[in-house]
């Protein structure tokens, strides 16, 4: 189902392209600018099977991006800076900005010679028990288990089943039904036994996962000291803050927000809740994330900037640089608008 929806959206985006209707649409839906979403940069893989690919591009094709947004003479600024011209309503040019969700290590290693090379600002939001490495990367550890088994066995409501994985198409197949299904357990807690006893049966460390991925305190001091990069928070544990009691919730925001200046010795005013999805935030997180003293706070719900977002600085949307669609000839369709128009039924908010 995923494969076919991913095959929808390319195919959408390019009769945008190729019809020409993101010209037309761009002086309603461009809006004052936007702000894109990445998790991993780094070099192509070759494997095929690579369920996560959504969430990794290659450095060539941010360079790309950058290079684009550049051309079309759009300021790559700060969330600071978004946050400013949002609230003084100072809208005299197009701008974009650049965040990373997790904290990834390659973030250092590939991004950020990238953005130096077109000193573009960016953020990084910093998942606070994956700087501490020990947080469980669920996502990447199911791939992990997948990848190494002929067939996965589990439990769904307590019947026992078989998923064939003997070929890259089933692994996909096993990996969409396993993934929606975890992501609907009706706890952290179940999630996490469920994924824990997967990675036992298929010799996955899922600890040790977050430890090679993700940049630790200690890497991320000098990080953070670099000119170009701001940090945000993106709660302790990485968990559905929806799912959550509102205390926990609000623990989870601000503890992170405190372990992180505590640990690099720098305020932390910018949120990026986890998932970020309609069912993993909402009404209650973004008056918690005000409440909690954030300027802004990202989701993922797809969007470009309008001046009706100054009214929403915690329920801000994106524009997601996916790695399944890695092609220049989108990027003038994503700056226009169109895209996220469609997606959102030709709404310019969507923040409720």
């Amino acid at each position: 189902m995923k494969q076919f929806r991913n095959a929808v959206i390319r195919a959408g985006l390019g009769a945008l392209y190729f019809s020409g209707a993101h010209h037309l649409l761009r002086p309603i839906f461009a809006g004052v600018g936007a702000v894109f979403m990445l998790h991993h940069v780094r070099p192509a893989r070759e494997m095929a099977f690579q369920p996560n690919r959504h969430l990794e591009v290659t450095p060539e094709f941010l360079r790309v991006v950058l290079a684009h947004l550049r051309s079309r003479d759009i300021d790559i600024v700060t969330m600071d800076e978004v946050h400013r011209r949002l609230v003084e309503r100072d809208f005299s040019r197009r701008f974009a900005s650049f965040t990373f969700d997790d904290g990834y290590r390659d973030n250092r290693d590939f991004a950020l010679p990238v953005m130096r090379e077109f000193d573009a600002p960016f953020t990084v939001y910093v998942a606070s028990d994956f700087a501490e490495g020990s947080g469980r990367l669920w996502w990447i550890a199911l791939e992990r288990a997948i990848a190494k088994a002929s067939a996965i066995e589990i439990g769904f409501a307590g019947a026992p089943t078989r998923l064939d994985a003997t070929t890259p198409a089933a692994k996909q197949a096993a990996y969409d039904r396993l993934h929606d299904w975890l992501r609907a357990l009706p706890t952290e807690a179940d999630l996490r036994r469920e994924i824990g006893a997967l990675c036992a049966r298929h010799g996955i460390d899922e600890a040790a996962i977050c430890r090679e991925l993700c940049l630790s305190w200690d890497e991320l001091k000098p990080f953070a000291r670099e000119a170009l990069v701001g940090i945000g928070a993106h709660t302790i544990t990485h968990c559905n803050l929806a799912g959550q009691s509102e205390a926990v919730a609000m623990e989870e925001m601000a503890q992170s927000r405190a372990r992180i200046e505590t640990a690099l010795g720098r305020s932390v005013t910018h949120l990026a809740y986890p998932y970020g999805d309609r069912i993993a935030a909402g009404q209650r997180e973004f008056a918690l994330a005000r409440a909690a003293g954030f300027k802004t706070a990202v989701t993922t719900r797809p969007g470009m900037m309008f001046r009706e977002s100054a009214d929403h600085l915690t329920a801000l949307p994106r524009v997601s640089l996916n790695g399944n669609y890695q092609d220049a000839r989108i990027l003038p369709v994503l700056t226009s608008g169109a895209a996220t128009a469609m997606w959102n039924g030709f709404r310019r908010v969507d923040a409720a």
